[in-house]
């Protein structure tokens, strides 16, 4: 296993890490069995939120006594320094540990949202409390929109970045990541597979071990995924010319109906929240969580049958995506 600096935290990740959505899926008892044998593969960076309801929990049960085998990363959406200390201190219990690597503010998807949590009795204001406190040793952001994403790392408050980047969306090569690189920022890929959309998800594993990142963290929940996932990261074999023509055609294919959450179809007349449902879609149809994707849409105030067909979105959608129908399907599955 590969291990690369996180920026300039001084600590050193494996390249394949281990993404905390998919475990909320399975028995105690087996995330332990496959937290267990990624650890002993080589895999110590190991990345959970807030809002993955048991992830914390069972990744902390697994590392009980292997504590100084492995980097911690959890993540939160709290905005306020009272949210905020609040869900350190949750984290802290659920994984059982005294300190965690690295707390990320999850998901800054505005710049109103940047700012509340760098305002006056914000969220930053207790990150760097717990810091002095010793609970936690680095600062890191998340998100889906780049120039947003982009306003939160040139504040200079934050030691790694994590962000969508796969063989389908590329935008964090534009302008994010180069930015991060020169900031000496660790830099974490989530949804290296699209949200599992590759119909062969090793390919589109080995294009990514060949960039300039720090971590990839695909989720797991099973002992099949960690062989798989550690054995392209200790060959990292490039792709042949006939694999990458593979990949191109595929993502031509996927790209017609996929949803990249750029957020140019916002805002809406009926105030629906476009890419939330079409995230919950895909944790319904190809993560395998349809009960928790249920439950956070019907959590939702505004569900995506309150759309009165009047095509606002599809002309401001970059892809040309059907977002009408993609609307229905979304309400017929989760609602």
């Amino acid at each position: 296993m590969e291990y690369r600096p996180l920026g300039k935290t001084g600590l050193k990740v494996s390249l394949m890490g281990f993404g905390g959505i998919p475990i909320q899926r399975v028995s105690r008892e087996e995330a332990k069995e496959i937290i267990t044998a990624a650890i002993e593969r080589g895999i110590n960076f190991f990345d959970s939120a807030r809002g993955y309801t048991d992830s914390e929990n069972k990744i902390g049960q697994a590392v009980k006594g292997k504590r100084d085998k492995v980097i911690l990363a959890t993540k939160t959406m709290a905005r306020t320094y009272e949210q905020m200390t609040a869900d350190i201190d949750k984290s802290l219990r659920e994984f059982g540990v005294d300190y965690i690597d690295l707390y990320q503010c999850h998901n800054v998807k505005s710049q109103e949202d940047l700012d509340k949590i760098l305002a006056p009795g914000g969220a930053m204001e207790a990150l760097d409390d717990a810091k002095k406190a010793g609970k936690i040793g680095h600062l890191g952001i998340t998100g889906h929109r780049a120039p947003v994403v982009v306003a939160g790392v040139k504040t200079g408050k934050f030691a790694t970045v994590q962000f969508p980047f796969n063989f389908i969306e590329r935008a964090a090569e534009e302008e994010l990541f180069p930015l991060a690189r020169e900031m000496k920022m660790g830099i974490i890929v989530m949804k290296p597979l699209a949200g599992g959309a590759f119909t062969k998800p090793q390919l589109a594993l080995r294009f990514l071990l060949q960039q300039n990142v720090s971590a990839i963290i695909p989720g797991v929940d099973s002992l099949e995924q960690v062989e798989l996932n550690v054995g392209l990261a200790t060959e990292k074999i490039p792709l042949s010319p006939e694999e990458l023509e593979y990949l191109i055609k595929e993502a031509k294919e996927i790209g017609e109906r996929f949803c990249r959450r750029c957020e140019y179809c916002k805002p809406c007349p009926q105030n629906l929240d476009m890419p939330t449902y079409f995230i919950l879609h895909g944790y319904y149809e190809r993560y395998g969580l349809p009960d928790w994707a249920r439950e956070r849409y019907q959590s939702l105030g505004v569900k995506a049958n309150a759309c009165e067909d009047c095509g606002l979105c599809e002309t401001r959608c970059p892809y040309n995506l059907p977002i009408r129908e993609m609307l229905k399907k979304v309400h017929r599955d989760l609602g």
